[in-house]
């Protein structure tokens, strides 16, 4: 027997979510919060307050032990309260990047960061990206090299979320590098670096067209001392824990453009539904409900797939039941559709509203600058999703 309905936990989770943030998040917040280029640190000490924040994470390491079906739900519900898509960033990726760093992290990363990243007091971040490339994992520059005293770390990383807000509250990134570049991939590592760690030096501010409320900077590493004790997993693992994340963060955005796209396809329909053009109201003409149809129909293909594809994370987690390429084609699936299908909803309501949606009084034009970013590279470019699906599709012999 399928079954495709939500637990009643997960149920009352949504309807608790949904509650505090159209108390918290109004359309007007996140107006301010744009506007700003700041999120309120009282919103991230609410969000750690009602057990958001690194939700994923285990209780005793002071997560709530969510699913990845719940911590889905989350993110959709954050992407429909804040539809320019930057808090749901600082949100999820504590939850998937926060997931992997507590995986392999010891007991002194637990207790530097991660605990009071699930209070809202810290942050955990990712740090991929570098001046030469993100997707290219394995052409990173960044070299860590073993010493005496732990790990020295030596490169420059850039478009990274959330660093001004990292390190105003001491938060860290998850950072992979190479050990043993000779070994390729297979040589590369991954660390917990603290953004306020002496030798790394912020430098620079992207000034973003979207998601304005959260910070997206770049950061240089200079002779970064790090204990033997923030080592993640083990050497060599680095590639293949950077993987994970990704992953992992891919589902999130997918639900978190989702939910952007439910908000935006609502307001329009009480757009339409009263603006009267030629003596009755838009909703009526054919040409705005087919529109509307093509919006709706793959609106609920796609939702399926990611929540689909959220399921088939727990059971790889939870039972062995889909081995990690088999998921990764579905997540790339995710990451490609959902983006662009959220774009493509901003663009049409935008163009229902006329001049109207042209002007800032319209919140959309902040949700068609917010999701641009994942259709960009955010979490993986669009491209390489493509290489991902269509690897796993023809077979590994296949690929390019």
């Amino acid at each position: 027997m399928i079954d495709f309905s939500f637990t009643e936990e997960q149920q009352l989770f949504r309807e608790s979510v949904k509650d505090w943030l159209s108390k918290n998040l109004t359309l007007e917040q996140v107006r301010e919060n744009d506007t700003k280029h700041q999120i309120p640190k009282s919103f991230m000490k609410g969000l750690g307050d009602l057990g958001l924040l690194c939700l994923t994470l285990p209780e005793e390491h002071g997560g709530a032990g969510a699913d990845w079906i719940t911590a889905t739900i989350g993110a959709e519900e954050l992407g429909y309260a804040d539809i320019s898509v930057a808090s749901p960033v600082f949100y999820l990726v504590q939850a998937s990047w926060g997931f992997v760093v507590d995986k392999y992290a010891q007991e002194a990363v637990r207790d530097a960061c991660l605990r009071k990243a699930a209070r809202g007091e810290s942050f955990i971040g990712i740090g991929a990206t570098e001046p030469g490339g993100g997707s290219d994992v394995a052409g990173f520059k960044t070299m860590i090299k073993n010493n005496d005293k732990g790990y020295l770390l030596n490169g420059e990383k850039c478009y990274i979320s959330g660093t001004a807000e990292a390190t105003e509250i001491n938060g860290g990134y998850f950072v992979s590098g190479y050990t043993d570049r000779a070994k390729g991939h297979k040589g590369m590592s991954a660390l917990f670096m603290p953004i306020n760690a002496p030798g790394v030096e912020i430098t620079k501010r992207f000034d973003n067209m979207g998601r304005m409320a959260i910070s997206t900077g770049g950061f240089k590493m200079t002779d970064v001392q790090l204990p033997k004790e923030y080592l993640l997993g083990e050497e060599g693992r680095g590639f293949y824990y950077t993987m994970e994340g990704f992953d992992a963060a891919r589902v999130m955005v997918s639900a978190s453009c989702i939910g952007a796209a439910s908000r935006a396809m609502e307001l329009g329909m009480d757009y339409i539904k009263q603006r009267q053009v030629f003596g009755q109201p838009i909703a009526k003409f054919q040409g705005v409900q087919f529109d509307l149809a093509d919006m709706a129909a793959h609106h609920e293909a796609i939702k399926s797939l990611v929540y689909r594809t959220a399921w088939m994370l727990d059971q790889k987690y939870k039972h062995g039941t889909f081995d990690s390429l088999e998921v990764s084609k579905y997540l790339g699936m995710c990451k490609y559709l959902a983006p662009h299908h959220a774009l493509d909803v901003f663009r049409r309501v935008l163009l229902w509203m006329g001049a109207y949606g042209y002007t800032k009084e319209c919140p959309l034009e902040m949700g068609l600058r917010g999701v641009m970013s994942y259709c960009i590279g955010a979490e993986g470019a669009a491209n390489v999703q493509k290489v991902i699906i269509s690897r796993e599709v023809l077979g590994r012999e296949w690929r390019a």
